[in-house]
């Protein structure tokens, strides 16, 4: 059958992480040249997922305006002949599919994976925090073994950590 969705619950406080993320998200929180989000998000197309569900919260305006193109901002970009920053743009054009709905009340992770049944119908899916990066020598091959293992064993949960 193969998983090819996600659930990123993105929708916390950060509160432990202030005042850092007083006014900006936990999970745009540089890391290296890009936000934390960003790492997770790359590491799920490189599995093969292509449909991807980020719970945001009130103040995560930040991660939508992120993954969304910037037509502006390339046009200005290739002005300049800044074509290096143009590829460091490349995330935008990711071949997965992103989606966001809003966790309005902070109910705990649990509460924002259960707002991603409609999207999920049916269908297995994983679930990666939005603040936790996930490295692998191959990018996508821990989640590539993880699916494998889930699917072989055909677990109703598998969980890594």
């Amino acid at each position: 059958m193969g998983i090819y969705k996600a659930v990123i619950p993105a929708a916390g406080l950060g509160t432990r992480l202030l005042p850092a993320t007083k006014s900006q998200p936990k999970e745009m929180l540089p890391v290296g040249r890009k936000p934390t989000i960003q790492y997770v998000v790359e590491e799920l197309e490189a599995a093969g997922i292509t449909q991807i569900l980020i719970i945001t919260g009130q103040k995560k305006r930040a991660i939508e305006d992120h993954f969304d193109r910037d037509p502006e901002l390339i046009r200005c970009l290739e002005e300049k002949g800044s074509h290096k920053l143009i590829c460091e743009l490349e995330y935008e054009e990711a071949g997965v599919q992103l989606l966001y709905t809003r966790q309005s009340e902070q109910l705990g992770t649990a509460h924002a994976i259960k707002l991603a049944e409609n999207f999920a119908n049916g269908d297995p899916f994983v679930v990666c925090l939005g603040d936790s990066i996930i490295k692998s020598e191959q990018p996508g091959d821990f989640l590539k073994r993880l699916i494998d293992t889930h699917e072989q064993r055909e677990a109703s949960v598998t969980i890594a950590f």
